[in-house]
C-alpha cells in the first residue's frame, strides 16, 4: 500500500515541508489558534495544490465547515492523486454520506477495504450504512470486524468512542437475538434428550453469541496437549470430596487456632525474587496481604503446622493429590486480607488441579476463572484448571479465608502421571534449586 505522505509535491516543494506545515495547521487548529491554522493551510495550498496530503486536509476544512459537496470534491481529486490510501477514500464516503449519495458512498467504502479489509474507520461507516438500511444482522457483523480490530483492553481512539460503544450495543442486541433464535430452535431437541442441562453444548452455544469469552489454557511452565481445558469442573466428578466437604466444621476450626495462636507461621503466598518480569505481583509480592499457612509446600511437609491441624491433613489423605518430588503436593490455608485484590494470572501446568474449601467467606468476595465468576460457599468445594486465566478479590472489611490444594488432572492416565512426573523432576534437578516454581 502506498502512502499519501510518499506522493510528490510541487517541483521545487519538499514532502517534508508539505507534511511539516499540515501539522503545524493541525496543531494551531487544536490551539484554539484558527487564524493562524487558516494561514499555514492556505500556504500549504499555495506550495502544493496538488498533493493528495493537502486535498485530504482542505476536504477535511470544507466538511467540517457543512460544505460536503466542496469536500467531496476535494477528496475524489486526492483519491486520483493516491488512490491506494484507504483514509482518502474513507473521508470521500464521508462526504458522500453528508451528500444522501448512498450508492457512491458504498463503493467508496468499499475500495477502501479492498486495500485495508481491517481499516476501521471503513468498517464502522459500512455496518452503519447497512443498519440505516435496515438490515441489523448484517451491521452487527461488520460491527463485530470492527471491534476485533482494537486492541485488547485498549481504550478506541477518543474520534469514535461514541461510535465504537454505539457498534458494542449493536452486537449485543444482534447476539442476544440470534442466542434466542437458537434456542428456540434447540427446544425441541433438548426435550427429546428428556431435557436435562447439555454443559458443553450450553457453553459452545454461550462462545458463539457473545454471553462467554473464550480463555484457554496458558500455563507458564508445562502444557500437556489434548486434556480438556475446563473452567469450573463438576462437583460430581470427585465424590472423595464428600469427605473433605463432612469435615469443614473441624477444618475451619483448626485454621481458627492457627489465626488465634500460630499467625507467625502465616507467610506471604507471592514471594518472588528481585527481578523477575512478573509485574502483575507488583502490588502483592512479600505482602501478607496474601497469606499461606503451608500444610505441605512443593512435596514438604511442615511437622509442625500439621501437627497442629490434624483432622485438615487426615482428610487430605483421601485426595489424589499431585505427588512430584520438589513440586507436589502442596496444601495450604490461604488468607486474602480485606480489600485485596489477587489480579489475574495463571499457574503453571495443566497436569494438576485446584481445589477450593471455602471456610470463612465475608460477603463481598468473588472469584473468576476464565469467563466464569462464582462465590465461595463455606464448605463446598470449587474444582478448577488454574492455567486458565483466573482472578479473586476481597472487598469486604475481614479476611477471608479458604484450604487450597492440588490435585492429579483426571484426565491423566496412570503411565501419563508417571512419565510427566518424572519429566518435571528432571526439569527441577537440571537447572537446578532456582528452577523450582510452585506447582
Amino acid at each position: 500500500m502506498s502512502d499519501v505522505n510518499a506522493v510528490d509535491s510541487a517541483p521545487g516543494v519538499d514532502n517534508a515541508t508539505v507534511l511539516r506545515l499540515i501539522q503545524a495547521a493541525k496543531s494551531a487548529d487544536a490551539g484554539g489558534r484558527k487564524s493562524e491554522a487558516e494561514q499555514l493551510l492556505a500556504r500549504v495550498a499555495q506550495l502544493a495544490p496538488a498533493h493528495p496530503a493537502v486535498l485530504n486536509e482542505l476536504g477535511l476544512q470544507m466538511l467540517k465547515r457543512g460544505e460536503a459537496d466542496k469536500a467531496s470534491q476535494l477528496f475524489r481529486r486526492a483519491t486520483q492523486a493516491d488512490p491506494q490510501h484507504p483514509n482518502l477514500w474513507s473521508n470521500l464516503a464521508s462526504s458522500l454520506h453528508a451528500l444522501n449519495q448512498l450508492p457512491a458512498e458504498l463503493d467508496a467504502i468499499e475500495r477502501a477495504l479492498a486495500l485495508e479489509p481491517r481499516h476501521l474507520a471503513s468498517l464502522l461507516q459500512k455496518a452503519a450504512l447497512l443498519e440505516a438500511s435496515g438490515d441489523a444482522r448484517n451491521a452487527a457483523r461488520i460491527y463485530r470486524n470492527a471491534l476485533a480490530t482494537l486492541p485488547p483492553g485498549a481504550p478506541p481512539p477518543e474520534t469514535v468512542a461514541p461510535v465504537i460503544e454505539h457498534a458494542r450495543a449493536a452486537v449485543a442486541r444482534d447476539e442476544a437475538l440470534l442466542a434466542a433464535a437458537i434456542e428456540e430452535r434447540l427446544a425441541g431437541i433438548r426435550a427429546s434428550y428428556g431435557g436435562g442441562r447439555q454443559r458443553r453444548v450450553d457453553r459452545c452455544i454461550d462462545l458463539l453469541t457473545g454471553k462467554r469469552a473464550r480463555f484457554l489454557p496458558q500455563p507458564t511452565f508445562m502444557y500437556f496437549p489434548e486434556l480438556p481445558a475446563v473452567e469450573f469442573f463438576d462437583r460430581e466428578e470427585f465424590p472423595w470430596l464428600d469427605a473433605i466437604e463432612a469435615a469443614s466444621d473441624a477444618i475451619r476450626t483448626e485454621l481458627m487456632g492457627v489465626l488465634v495462636a500460630d499467625r507467625e507461621g502465616l507467610e506471604p503466598y507471592i514471594a518472588y525474587p528481585e527481578g523477575l518480569p512478573l509485574n502483575q505481583w507488583k502490588e502483592l509480592n512479600k505482602s501478607r496481604r496474601w497469606s499461606a499457612y503451608f500444610l505441605w509446600n512443593q512435596s514438604v511437609a511442615q511437622p509442625a503446622h500439621l501437627a497442629r491441624c490434624p483432622r485438615t491433613a487426615e482428610v487430605l489423605g483421601g485426595a489424589p493429590r499431585c505427588d512430584v518430588a520438589r513440586r507436589g503436593p502442596t496444601a495450604f490455608f490461604s488468607i486474602l486480607d480485606a480489600r485485596t485484590r489477587i489480579p489475574p494470572h495463571t499457574g503453571v501446568t495443566n497436569i494438576r488441579l485446584t481445589v477450593h474449601l471455602p471456610l470463612i467467606v465475608p460477603p463481598h468476595c468473588g472469584f473468576r476463572v476464565g469467563s466464569e465468576t462464582r462465590e465461595w460457599a463455606p464448605g463446598k468445594a470449587l474444582v478448577f484448571d488454574d492455567t486458565i486465566e483466573h482472578e479473586a478479590w476481597n472487598d469486604s472489611d475481614v479476611p477471608r479465608g479458604i484450604l487450597i490444594f492440588d490435585i492429579w488432572n483426571p484426565f491423566l492416565t496412570a503411565a501419563e502421571r508417571a512419565l510427566v512426573r518424572a519429566a518435571t523432576e528432571v526439569v527441577g534437578t537440571y537447572y537446578g534449586p532456582s528452577s523450582v516454581e510452585p506447582l
